[in-house]
């Protein structure tokens, strides 16, 4: 019954947070006002825009602590271990339609293409293919083991939990982190850049930017100089600054992580 109520548990929890993020990301493109972040102000500036760079912060600091090692072994003392990654899920979730339902609009306008322009709609081609890349990235990781319900299937087939191998694929031949990368494209191509948005922006390139920092020194004590070899080789969030992964190492890569 117990195994039950935890594989239950992180399919509520995965629909809450796929929830939240499709919210979050409707929130940005302005295609349902009532939940837009650019609704009419209706704080002061300075308030406002307290309360937006604070609830990002919120989020950022639980999404990027609790996914630490030593936050997730202080965890594991009170919490199953199959369960972990759905809390933490599940709380990200929250946490994302609590920034939605509490961002304070600022009012002003960057720039605004012309609505019956070619750019205007290439910019939201742009920005569908950034939200696009965020989401077939978590599938070449593996979204199912990303999102938590992976952990609590293999304890409800009795099987034990195999942490995912280190693999290059794709995206991840190009660019380290192409969730992140596809994230910003989803963030900064718009056709019309509020106050607002900018705000939003930059607020979430900076957690990206310190969220991965964090990320890769878990990735490096977790893989050693697979990753080590990988970072030297492969840009970290544009393609293309780089020389892209060789083929060799790349297969070499793989091979070390299957054995």
């Amino acid at each position: 019954m117990k195994k039950i109520v935890s594989f239950l548990f992180s399919i509520v929890a995965y629909l809450i947070a796929f929830a939240a993020l499709v919210i979050w990301i409707l929130s940005i493109s302005g295609l349902i006002p009532v939940i837009s972040i650019d609704r009419s102000p209706e704080a002061t500036f300075g308030t406002a825009l307290i309360i937006d760079l604070g609830l990002v912060a919120l989020f950022g600091l639980h999404h990027s602590l609790a996914a630490r090692a030593g936050f997730k072994a202080w965890l594991a003392g009170f919490l199953p271990r199959p369960i972990e990654r759905s809390l933490y899920v599940l709380t990200s979730g929250l946490l994302l339609l609590v920034l939605v339902r509490f961002w304070q609009p600022l009012g002003g306008t960057i720039w605004s293409i012309d609505q019956n322009s070619s750019a205007y709609w290439a910019m939201y081609m742009v920005s569908l293919l950034g939200w696009t890349i965020m989401l077939v990235s978590t599938f070449l990781i593996n979204h199912f083991d990303l999102f938590g319900l992976r952990q609590t299937f293999a304890e409800l087939k009795g099987k034990t939990y195999e942490p995912l191998e280190f693999r290059v694929v794709a995206f991840y031949k190009y660019v380290r982190h192409p969730l992140y990368f596809g994230l910003m494209l989803g963030l900064w191509a718009t056709p019309v850049m509020t106050v607002t948005h900018l705000v939003m922006a930059f607020a979430c390139t900076d957690y990206i930017l310190i969220g991965s920092t964090l990320e890769e020194k878990d990735l490096k004590n977790t893989f050693g100089n697979k990753y080590l070899d990988y970072q030297r080789r492969v840009p970290k969030f544009f393609p293309f600054l780089k020389t892209r992964l060789n083929t060799p190492v790349e297969k070499e890569i793989n091979k070390q992580s299957a054995t």
